[in-house]
C-alpha cells in the first residue's frame, strides 16, 4: 500500500466563525495515518515513520473498522477518566493510547481524498463502531467555531481544528483548508518541552 502524505495545517491565534468551516476538538497526542490491509493495521508518522508497541490498538482497529482496507487520519492519545486527552501519557507510554479517527483517504481500493471533507467523515463514521474504547470519531460542529473555542478553553484543552467543509484532502501550504488554533491557556503546554528534554 502506498503511504499518503498527510494534510497540513495551517494556525491562526484566533476563532472564527463561518458556515463554510467545520471544527473539531484538537487532542493531544501523536497524529498518525492508521493503515489497515489484509488484516493487519499498522500506524505511521507525518514523516511516514512506523509506530512500534501498539499491537493490542493495531489488532481493535482491525477487528472494529468495517472495511478489509482503509487508510485513516487521527490522533494516537491517551484520555483521563473525564475524557480530556494527557500528553504525557502517551509519551510515556503507561497507558493504553485510543485512536482519535477525523478523516478517512482511501476505502477499499477507492481513493477518497478528492471527495469534500463533510463526504469523507461520513463514509469514515459509517466503517467505525457506535461504542468502542479503541477507536473514536471525532465529531465537529459546523460554523460555531468560537463556541466550541471557549468550550475547549473551559475544558483546558489542547484547542481546536478548522477545516473547509468542502475541501479536498491534499497538502497545499499556500493555501491551508485545515487550520489548528491553539488555546493558550493549556496547562499541558508548559511541560512539553521538559518531555520532550528527557526523552531525548
Amino acid at each position: 500500500m502506498r503511504i499518503p502524505l498527510p494534510m497540513s495545517l495551517g494556525q491562526l491565534s484566533a476563532p472564527f466563525d463561518d458556515p463554510d468551516w467545520v471544527f473539531e476538538i484538537k487532542h493531544d497526542g501523536f497524529r498518525a495515518l492508521a493503515l489497515i490491509e489484509r488484516g493487519h493495521c499498522w500506524f505511521v508518522t507525518r514523516k511516514k515513520h512506523k509506530f512500534y508497541g501498539l499491537h493490542d490498538l493495531a489488532a481493535a482497529l482491525v477487528r472494529e473498522v468495517n472495511a478489509e482496507m482503509a487508510v485513516l487520519d487521527g490522533e494516537l492519545a491517551v484520555p483521563d477518566h473525564t475524557g480530556r486527552t494527557v500528553f504525557s501519557a502517551i509519551m510515556k507510554r503507561r497507558h493504553q493510547a485510543r485512536y482519535f479517527a477525523f478523516d478517512l483517504l482511501w476505502l477499499n481500493g477507492e481513493d477518497l481524498r478528492a471527495l469534500p471533507l463533510l463526504a469523507r467523515k461520513e463514509k469514515l463514521k459509517g466503517i467505525l463502531p457506535s461504542r468502542s474504547v479503541h477507536v473514536l470519531y471525532v465529531d465537529h460542529s459546523k460554523g460555531a467555531g468560537s463556541k466550541l473555542y471557549q468550550v475547549a478553553c473551559q475544558l483546558d484543552l489542547e484547542g481546536i481544528v478548522a477545516k473547509r467543509a468542502d475541501s479536498p484532502y491534499r497538502d497545499n501550504a499556500q493555501e491551508p483548508h485545515w487550520i489548528k488554533i491553539k488555546n493558550p491557556a493549556y496547562s499541558q503546554k508548559e511541560a512539553l518541552g521538559d518531555l520532550f528534554k528527557k526523552a531525548g
